[in-house]
């Protein structure tokens, strides 16, 4: 099933093409949220669908594939529309929280919560949404003194930090059921590429780190939890008593 208002606006989507090259680093995500992957699943910010054809092959009955750029919907549209029991949206959650084709116990948002200027509201939408007992699972870039040009310009309003995120998620009304920073080698590289040389992100830096380093990463960062990463990735649980 396909929905939208195709005059929603473009996103040029440039570090969704690089990160396409990143399937082990999206598989290392999927790793870490799967325990918390209900049945019903709703992805906010689809993209071009890389991540979603992922969470096709876990045990869902459902996925809602939400994505508000018209662009980038017309290749998601075409990376999922042939596919059982998902639905493509070209709206804002804000638009269609309410009116979902199922009422989910996962909403996902990876790479996501920085594009939107009202984070706070975003999460309200969530929470309100979610059935009882059902899990929001967020990945963002974390350490705002790392913004740098690329991140100017893929449109991030903010970087993350463990404790503040996790304020934000509490105040909203949901219990922090896994919170931690991710990849912490990445740190350098990216200080170093984006914010002192003010490089662009490329296909192949993605590659390479993706195949080079990511695995080794992976599995020093399941035995020993890092202080600080690259990035943070939160879940909060909506509970029954809510």
């Amino acid at each position: 099933m396909t929905k939208g208002n195709h005059s929603q606006p473009q996103y040029v989507g440039r570090d969704l093409e690089a990160m396409s090259f990143a399937n082990n680093y999206h598989l290392w995500i999927l790793k870490e949220f799967k325990p918390f992957l209900g049945k019903h699943l709703v992805e906010v910010g689809a993209g071009i669908g890389d991540f979603s054809k992922l969470l096709i092959n876990t045990e869902l009955k459902s996925l809602v594939a939400i994505e508000p750029s018209s662009n980038m919907f017309q290749t998601l549209e075409d990376n999922l529309k042939y596919l059982p029991n998902v639905s493509v949206f070209n709206q804002f959650f804000s638009e269609i929280y309410l009116s979902l084709p199922q009422k989910p116990d996962t909403i996902l948002y990876i790479n996501v919560l920085e594009h939107i200027p009202d984070d706070e509201s975003e999460l309200h939408y969530v929470y309100e949404s979610l059935e009882h007992g059902g899990h929001a699972c967020i990945f963002v870039p974390a350490l705002q003194w790392l913004y740098g040009n690329v991140d100017r310009a893929v449109g991030h309003f903010r970087r993350y930090h463990k404790k503040p995120l996790k304020l934000l998620m509490q105040s909203v009304g949901f219990e922090i059921v896994k919170c931690h920073y991710f990849d912490m080698v990445g740190i350098l590289p990216w200080w170093l590429l984006f914010c002192v040389f003010k490089m662009n992100l490329k296909p192949n830096q993605v590659s390479v780190y993706d195949k080079v380093v990511v695995p080794v990463m992976q599995r020093v960062e399941s035995v020993i939890r890092q202080p600080f990463g690259k990035n943070l990735l939160i879940v909060g649980k909506k509970n029954f008593s809510s």
